[in-house]
């Protein structure tokens, strides 16, 4: 699970990796430009698509997606474990990423935080 921060003034969105799951997923901390996200959306489906290569991280069926991947040539972050509280984050202009798919405790709140940091006033 994640737990992902927005900072307006810095321009940032910070998901930072939580327990095991840092060692799942190789990672601990993600920082993106606000300006690369482009929106997120809560998608519990998501997790039976197919994930791709993975070029990173751990993969077990049923249990646990988590670190990089690459799927029809974009690169995916993963981060799940519960598919019903899975939010997908497309980046635009990313520099690593394409897309997240990260599990947090409250997806409509998450999904809510993330389009208000984005909106383009």
């Amino acid at each position: 699970m994640a737990l992902i921060s927005v900072d307006r003034e810095g321009g940032l969105m910070t998901v930072e990796i939580q327990g095991f799951d840092k060692l799942w997923s190789l990672k601990s901390r993600l920082e993106i430009p606000l300006a690369h996200v482009r929106g997120a959306t809560h998608d519990p489906g998501i997790a039976r698509e197919g994930k791709g290569i993975r070029v990173g991280g751990t993969y077990l069926p049923g249990v646990i997606t988590a670190g990089r991947f690459l799927r029809h040539g974009e690169r995916l972050f993963w981060d799940v474990k519960n598919p019903e509280k899975a939010v997908v984050i497309e980046l635009a202009d990313a520099e690593t990423y394409d897309r997240l798919v990260i599990e947090v405790e409250d997806p409509r709140a998450t999904v809510a935080l993330i389009e208000r940091s984005v909106a383009r006033d």
